[in-house]
């Protein structure tokens, strides 16, 4: 499914839905950040996605580092949760979504990269390759408080 987001656009799309979303920045032995290339956008991200019923927000995290990756992680800390009515992401089925997502740390269990139907590529990228991928704004704020290790969580 084809996915557009919009940032600070009067000319986006009134949001139709607000969906649960977690993500975790996860980092290996050498300070390299996990990142996904969405299959939908081809824009680099952090790896995360939707909560389904049943599940903990943390849990979902850990679920979709795992499908999208083939990483395993254990959640460590809150980087933020960030709800920005500005940022509104819409699909070609004609849902269009306010963000709202959970923003985990992680630590690096195990597991062997892989991609998913969701991504075209995975990598562990360190901070000057970061510069050089094309990764939308908001992802940028993320990973970037996942970066500094801030003391307390964003909350935006």
């Amino acid at each position: 499914m084809a996915r557009t987001d919009y940032y600070d656009d009067p000319d986006a799309p009134r949001p139709n839905s607000i969906v649960v979303a977690a993500s975790a920045a996860v980092r290996d032995q050498t300070d390299r950040l996990l990142l996904v290339q969405r299959a939908d956008s081809g824009q680099w991200a952090l790896p995360g996605g939707g909560m389904e019923p049943g599940e903990t927000v943390a849990a979902c995290a850990v679920r979709e580092v795992r499908e999208e990756t083939g990483i395993d992680i254990e959640i460590t800390r809150l980087v933020g949760i960030y709800s920005d009515p500005n940022h509104v992401i819409a699909y070609d089925d004609g849902e269009v979504r306010q963000q709202f997502s959970v923003c985990f740390a992680g630590r690096l269990l195990g597991g062997e990269l892989h991609r998913s139907i969701e991504s075209t590529s995975v990598a562990f990228v360190d901070a000057a390759g970061l510069e050089r991928l094309p990764i939308h704004p908001t992802q940028r704020l993320r990973i970037g408080h996942a970066l500094e290790r801030r003391h307390a969580p964003y909350l935006g």
